[in-house]
């Protein structure tokens, strides 16, 4: 499968008429291939993107299979091309090579590359809260191998996040969370599957909070406490996930039995 990874956006940039320029950034997801369109705001379009896209498959191998693409705007331009040109359009943090690269293309002052508009934190809905959670950690070594076989309705084990891919050390700690949520444990894996989860955060306050990034840009509370106990355990799982190179878990099961689960995810913090 041919993949391309896409930003669409403005830069911190002008032409010679002082119009604001967009840039069309396309590079594969190893970042082997990379190549940069500039062009003033009001040609940027969706008859433009498509002609960019169709061109430079003139040049290359033709179009590819799929686009990626981590910004929610970029995405709402590429939906009508991808429909059009039959391509699979994939919203994702994880564009990684894509990530890297604008932020060495475009190290200016005052200006990311990366930045999006990110709505503050909404609750889970409350029908769907657990009964209760915890932190918790499993060995490296067992990660994988303690849930790959389980016939769990949703799992979810990215190759590229395997401790194994990662390098990390067999006895390494991995951080995860466990949510035990009695008889509403699929309809709450259904919809974190929906909402396709990215991260875990810990986030200090009153109250603290712990926070599930997903989709683009969405942010949800998982929880709230004010337990110095639990305080605690999270700062640790915060340490734990910078150990393991952002690598964590989610696992939700209907109690604490162990014999039963019903959705895990291998999640990794996004690297921008």
């Amino acid at each position: 499968m041919t993949i391309w990874d896409i930003d669409l956006y403005r830069r911190p940039v002008q032409d010679s008429e002082g119009q604001v320029l967009w840039e069309l950034a396309v590079c594969d997801p190893f970042g082997q291939w990379q190549v940069a369109i500039l062009a003033p705001q009001n040609q940027v379009n969706t008859a433009w993107l498509s002609q960019q896209l169709q061109q430079l498959a003139a040049q290359t191998k033709g179009l590819p299979d799929q686009i990626r693409s981590f910004r929610p705007q970029s995405v709402n331009l590429l939906e009508p091309v991808c429909s059009d040109l039959g391509i699979l359009l994939t919203p994702t943090r994880h564009t990684l090579a894509l990530k890297q690269w604008l932020k060495q293309k475009w190290q200016q002052p005052n200006f990311d590359p990366l930045a999006l508009d990110r709505p503050a934190p909404v609750p889970m809905p409350e029908q769907l809260w657990g009964k209760q959670w915890q932190f918790a950690a499993l060995p490296a070594v067992d990660l994988v191998e303690t849930f790959r076989d389980r016939p769990i309705p949703v799992l979810d084990i990215p190759q590229a996040y395997q401790p194994l891919s990662l390098g990390l050390a067999s006895t390494l700690p991995i951080p995860g969370v466990m949510i035990e949520a009695g008889r509403s444990a699929l309809q709450l894996v259904l919809w974190l599957q929906s909402i396709q989860p990215v991260s875990l955060h810990f986030i200090a306050g009153a109250p603290d909070g712990l926070i599930l990034e997903a989709e683009l840009v969405n942010r949800w509370v998982l929880a709230t406490f004010e337990d110095a106990e639990v305080e605690v355990a999270a700062v640790k799982f915060e340490q734990r996930k910078q150990a393991a190179q952002g690598l964590h878990f989610l696992l939700v099961q209907p109690d604490a039995s162990g014999i039963t689960q019903t959705g895990f995810w291998l999640l990794r913090q996004e690297e921008t």
